[in-house]
Order: structure tokens, then sequence, then C-alpha cells
């Protein structure tokens, strides 16, 4: 059973910048589509950013130009970078992958991934 364990969170002012990580236990899942999404106080948890087996990435449209996601397989890491943070960022951030087999991004909705980390709190104030 791969786990996946979020770091980086934290409180900021607005506009300005953290980093998440997420590190899994076996290093396969990395190369696998892997995303973050988030969950607000009363919403419902929605994606972020993923990033397939071969690098390329996409973005909801109220993170993109601002979020950057990237992953180091030799790390067994994945990685979100948010910069020019909003008060509306504030969520619970968490990372999903998938099996080996699913490298690409066909499905990023909640149901699409099976593993998930315990999330890190971002508060933008």
């Amino acid at each position: 059973q791969v786990q996946l364990v979020e770091s980086g969170g934290g409180s900021v002012q607005a506009g300005g910048s953290l980093r998440l990580s997420c590190a899994a236990s076996l290093y396969t899942y990395i190369g696998s589509c892997v995303g973050w999404f988030r969950q607000a106080p009363g919403e419902e948890r929605v994606g972020v950013s993923f990033i397939d087996a071969d690098g390329r990435a996409r973005y909801a449209d109220s993170v993109k130009g601002r979020f950057t996601i990237s992953k180091d397989n030799a790390k067994n890491t994945l990685y979100l970078q948010m910069n020019t943070l909003k008060p509306e960022d504030t969520a619970i951030y968490y990372c999903a992958a998938n099996p080996p087999i699913r490298r690409y991004c066909d499905d990023t909705s909640v149901n699409g991934f099976r593993y998930w980390g315990q999330g890190t709190q971002v508060t933008v104030s």
C-alpha cells in the first residue's frame, strides 16, 4: 500500500508563496498520473493541478499562472509551488496518486485517484 505524505502548508499573507511537497513511499506511483486537490470549509474537494507520466501538466483556471506542479522521480516527491496566493486559496491541500499503470490523467475527478495523502492546511489572509 503506497503512502503519500504532504508537507509545506502554513499561513501566509496574500501575495505570498508556499511550496507543498508530497512524498510517496513507492517511487513508481510518482511516475503515474499524480495531482493536487484542495477542499475549503463547507465545499467539495476540487482538482487544482495534475501531471502525467510524461510530465505534461494541467491546472484549474483559478490557479493558472500562479501555481506550478512538478515532480522529482528520483526523490519520489511531487511538488506544488504556489505564488501570488489569495485568500480564496485557503483550503486543505491533498496530493493524490494512482497505480503505475495509470500513466495518464484521463480522469482527474476525485474518484479518478486511488491513493490520497492526509492533507496539509494552507491559510492565506
